[in-house]
């Protein structure tokens, strides 16, 4: 029996801030973006919690009481 293929599409779903992003890499491994590392990074820093600081602040905080 054959399985169904999934068809892909052309355009993944991206937050509105990062519309048009294209990242690829090329044959030497390097990854190639059309938006500056800058402009990323302020954005994850904006919209994604670090797990390793809040673990750092969390055991900050027990060590003072």
């Amino acid at each position: 029996m054959d399985k169904k293929k999934k068809k892909k599409d052309a355009s993944p779903k991206f937050h509105p801030e990062l519309e048009g992003l294209e990242v690829k890499v090329n044959e030497f491994g390097e990854v190639k973006t059309n938006f500056s590392i800058d402009k990323i990074n302020a954005f994850l820093n904006k919209n994604v919690d670090d797990k390793k600081l809040k673990k750092n602040v969390d055991n900050q905080e027990d060590e003072k009481k």
